[in-house]
């Protein structure tokens, strides 16, 4: 297995491949040990295989050295290397004719989960921007419960969607494009390293890369094939994420598309999609979850019958519950007035709230008040 692995992993490194092609030669052979196991003698395997692989195969020497030094330094820290025939790899990516034949994962998220959504769009995201991801992340989680949320770590919209999910409580990964030894933006980094606990970060690329601009062009395809549908948020006329929107459009995925006023700078993309029939009008997580028909009927006739979204919260203890009930009675109180309404002293409180916080269910507010996520 760890030989496929590193064979699997050189491959990648024969920079005279697209992923296309490279792709299509593995899946010819049915693994990456039968091409490097024959690369001083491929046309006996593979009669018909262009001059550009032999030449390649026969001096991969150098692919292999820095494959092993890879393999070494992701078994030292702890990253997944997925090929494109193992059961972790994503199931919707493989069915794209230019997927990855070597992925790399730092994280916990199901990379097949049965939900996968992602949100794209402009860097210079706005307050309506804004206020989209938010309403829609958080009905989203109530109307479906458990779905992935994948995007790029950039700064804007991506970035936004990624705290939504953490905040709301839901996995998300995100996809670089670059090495996983490094992190760009380095802003982001704090919001990396709890998407690794609660998502996680996934990359074609091996350490040692540069976010170099051909390479966001290349991910954008992972964040698209990965995925069941599209949610284009803001866009300018030209933008990452119309290049994503397409790809996923090429990819028979869904795409939407929230509509904005017309003029406005960073609505003007996602409004000629949907006038060009390229995205469909959303307005909320309903019309999205009803186009896909994700809805969740135990979740939904949970929350109509209770009244209250602390039951959609199953993760929380029962001390964590009693501050979500006086929460979902009176929101936005201070640690003090939490104490005397749940019967919990303040110590045991500052515990709990930072478990709560973790978890995407209250949120810190200025002033050191505590706000329930509904």
């Amino acid at each position: 297995m760890r030989q496929e692995t590193l064979y699997a992993m050189a491959l990648t490194r024969l920079s005279y491949f697209n992923p296309g092609e490279l792709l299509m030669v593995y899946q010819r052979a049915g693994n990456a040990t039968t091409i490097m196991e024959h690369r001083k003698d491929i046309r006996d395997v593979f009669p018909d295989c262009s001059m550009r692989l032999v030449e390649a195969l026969g001096g991969c020497d150098e692919a292999l050295k820095r494959a092993e030094a890879e393999l070494e330094y992701d078994e030292r820290y702890g990253v997944h290397v997925i090929c494109y025939n193992d059961d972790e790899y994503p199931q919707r990516l493989r069915e794209c004719p230019d997927a990855p034949v070597v992925l790399y994962y730092n994280g916990i998220a199901d990379l097949n989960s049965q939900r996968v959504v992602n949100i794209i769009g402009t860097r210079q995201c706005t307050a309506y921007g804004r206020d989209m991801i938010r309403s829609f992340v958080r009905d989203l989680r109530i109307a479906c419960g458990d779905v992935l949320i994948v995007s790029g770590l950039a700064y804007g919209v991506d970035v936004c969607a990624h705290r939504e999910a953490l905040a709301n409580g839901l996995p998300t990964v995100g996809v670089l494009a670059h090495g996983l030894d490094d992190l760009y933006p380095g802003s982001h980094r704090n919001t990396a390293q709890q998407m690794v606990a609660h998502g996680g970060l996934l990359t074609e690329y091996m350490t040692q890369t540069n976010a170099d601009k051909r390479n966001f062009v290349k991910r954008n395809r992972i964040v698209a094939g990965m995925s069941d549908a599209c949610l284009l948020v803001e866009s300018a006329a030209k933008g990452g994420g119309l290049i994503t929107a397409r790809i996923s459009r090429g990819y028979n995925r869904d795409v939407f598309a929230f509509p904005g006023k017309v003029g406005d700078t960073y609505s003007e993309g996602c409004n000629n999609m949907i006038r060009d029939n390229v995205a469909a009008l959303i307005t909320c997580a309903d019309d999205f979850v009803n186009a896909m028909g994700w809805q969740n009927d135990s979740l939904l006739r949970e929350k109509r019958d209770q009244g209250i979204e602390r039951d959609l919260f199953p993760m929380l203890n029962d001390d964590e519950r009693k501050v979500a009930e006086v929460l979902g009675k009176t929101n936005d109180l201070p640690v003090n007035i939490l104490s005397v309404q749940s019967g919990l002293s303040v110590a045991q409180l500052s515990s709990l709230l930072f478990e709560m916080e973790m978890k995407g269910v209250v949120r810190m507010l200025a002033g050191g008040t505590y706000h329930l996520i509904k």
